[in-house]
């Protein structure tokens, strides 16, 4: 059986020609690979180590996992998408609901298990219709409703928990933040987020020097005298040591928060697969399927031991198409440098040191992103807000997910904010839809240009 982990050596192994392309199934020389590796962690590692101290999650084992479902993928794939699995953004805000609800570790990584194993069955569903039942079921106007909602439903988290802790602090990190985003160009703007906490750590450094401790509520709501940076923890940190494991928990109220999150995780997973079919310039539509599953199983591996989920992330598809090295073996590579991260608990206890005011300025931009990616997909797709069978169910939706209304079924059973806008988004559009005359439905077809070859190559 090929597993894709044979490679053929690109040229002499060193520098390719001006204009040429290392294939999936080539490699550079093996120290080269090792660096185009590194590389790779270096382009995941911000937002793969913001997302798990969001969620309330262990950093090590976030990053340790994340090398085991990028080798879970690459095996389901058979080595044929270069892709890297890191810590997925799209549930740190479920992660913030369901401990608003009085969850705990357990129940976030319960949840987001029950949201890994629909992924998988989404995918098996692929492999066997085609991308024809995502875009049917799901189209434009829905997806980016729902990614648009999940965004907008965390700005209460950063408004109430991380930016009263310290203002200031959090006010510079943001427009640091911006600055670095707008402002820097190639391999730095993609790791921009990360910069925003280095600058952070510094600020919050300086700003204990020169003003002493600051009275303002810590990390667990109470008003009092801290320090704004604590590295206390990194002293009594090992050097070298598991992370700290723990199993997940099923709640019945906080999977229903998460399971919204499977939209965002297929469109992401769809964009991913269709942009590196186009650098590599070979045909993947084939793969969607298993790359949609092979995701959903490696985050029930991570979520199964107490890590955050995963998905495809594009930095790492950035760091392809600036050096044109399409190398697997390069994430192989990658995978071997994240599980030696994971054994090392000082750096958990680093990043575990974060001050909350560095996070209210990184999470006023970030959530903001999260949420106008569902405006993007818009955009791309052509929607046409003007028509009332768009306008009405994704207004809806959008309302109640930001505002986090609730509906009471029973005294036991509720549905509110992010689950509940999304039914409201996706029963309210397809209800509509069977309802609506006839010119209102004679729009763009559900299948867009730029997703629409997944299917021809079904037929």
């Amino acid at each position: 059986m090929d597993l894709g982990v044979r490679w053929k050596l690109h040229g002499d192994g060193r520098t390719p020609a001006p204009g040429a392309v290392v294939r999936p199934d080539e490699r550079l020389s093996w120290p080269r690979t090792a660096g185009l590796g590194a590389q790779h962690v270096v382009a995941m590692f911000g937002a793969s180590f913001v997302a798990p101290v969001l969620m309330g999650l262990d950093p090590n084992l976030a990053i340790m996992m994340s090398g085991v479902a990028t080798v879970v993928f690459l095996l389901a794939t058979r080595g044929s998408v270069p892709s890297y699995l890191g810590c997925s953004l799209s549930f740190v805000g479920v992660a913030a609901v369901i401990r608003a609800q009085g969850g705990s570790s357990a129940t976030v990584t319960g949840a987001v298990f029950v949201v890994g194993g629909a992924l998988f069955l989404v995918g098996l569903a692929v492999r066997r219709f085609g991308a024809r039942i995502i875009h049917a079921t799901m189209p434009p106007i829905v997806t980016g409703a729902v990614v648009m909602l999940i965004g907008f439903n965390l700005a209460p988290v950063t408004a109430s928990t991380y930016w009263p802790q310290d203002q200031w602090t959090a006010l510079l990190v943001m427009l640091f933040t911006g600055l670095a985003v707008v402002c820097l160009r190639g391999f730095w703007s993609r790791i921009a987020i990360f910069l925003g906490l280095v600058f952070g750590y510094g600020i919050s450094w300086v700003f204990d020097l020169v003003f002493g401790k600051i009275h303002s509520v810590d990390a667990s709501g109470k008003l009092t005298d801290h320090w704004r940076l604590d590295l206390s923890g990194v002293g009594r940190a090992d050097w070298i040591g598991l992370p700290t494991l723990h199993a997940p928990s099923f709640e019945w109220s906080a999977i229903l928060v998460a399971l919204p999150v499977v939209i965002a995780l297929v469109a992401e997973n769809a964009g991913h697969v269709k942009a590196v079919g186009e650098m590599t310039g070979d045909s993947l539509d084939d793969k969607l399927g298993t790359a949609i599953a092979a995701d959903g199983v490696g985050s029930m591996l991570s979520t199964a031991v107490g890590g955050p989920p995963n998905t495809t992330y594009s930095e790492n598809i950035g760091v392809m198409a600036a050096t044109r090295v399409y190398s697997t073996a390069a994430y192989w590579a990658a995978a071997g440098f994240a599980l030696l991260f994971g054994v090392c608990p000082k750096f958990g206890a680093v990043v575990a040191a974060i001050p909350g005011g560095v996070l209210g300025g990184i999470t006023v931009i970030l959530y903001g992103m999260i949420g106008l990616l569902g405006a993007q997909i818009w955009i791309n797709a052509g929607v046409d807000l003007r028509n009332p069978l768009n306008l009405v169910p994704a207004a809806a939706g959008i309302i109640i997910g930001v505002g986090n209304v609730s509906l009471e079924f029973t005294d036991t059973f509720s549905l509110s904010g992010i689950a509940l806008g999304t039914v409201v988004v996706i029963t309210g559009y397809h209800a509509l839809r069977a309802f609506a005359p006839a010119h209102l439905k004679t729009q763009a077809p559900l299948l867009d240009e730029g997703t629409s070859s997944y299917d021809d190559a079904k037929s």
